[in-house]
């Protein structure tokens, strides 16, 4: 769930980083974990191994939505899918990697930098494409 950009469970799901239970620590997940949860609940998480349901994970971050069933998950798995599919793929490519590089950094750090890249996606043709396709009062091509 913690490597995931959108993680959907069930209101029965439980968790738990019980690597520690096993003498063990959770170095490989820790990555993606710390940087869902912060470094706090990250620690407190690591260091009980303690089980926790989906109102927690939610709270805390490690989740991006709770349903109330596998019929829901289902719904939510599809809702999801047709959002993404009407996107333009290089554009969200290029927010994925927006959001690494802007995360953590002074907003005057990064400012420059976000004007050039609106400005290349403005004048790129998934640009080109979106613009024409809203003032048209159409779908996109990539979402045809």
């Amino acid at each position: 769930a913690a490597a995931c950009d959108l993680a959907v469970c069930t209101a029965d799901a439980k968790f738990s980083f019980s690597e520690v239970r096993l003498g063990l620590i959770a170095a490989t997940i820790s990555p993606y974990v710390v940087e869902a949860v912060g470094p706090r609940q990250a620690r407190g998480l690591f260091a009980t191994g303690r089980v926790f349901d989906a109102a927690y994970a939610d709270k805390i971050g490690l989740v991006t939505e709770v349903v109330a069933d596998t019929a829901a998950l289902d719904a939510a798995r599809d809702r999801i899918a047709a959002e993404m599919m009407a996107c333009a793929p290089g554009a969200v490519e290029a927010s994925k990697k927006l959001v690494d590089d802007v995360a953590h950094r002074p907003v005057e750090d990064v400012m420059e930098e976000t004007a050039k890249r609106i400005a290349r996606a403005r004048v790129g043709e998934e640009g080109q494409e979106g613009v024409r396709a809203f003032l048209a009062k159409r779908k996109p091509i990539w979402a045809i």
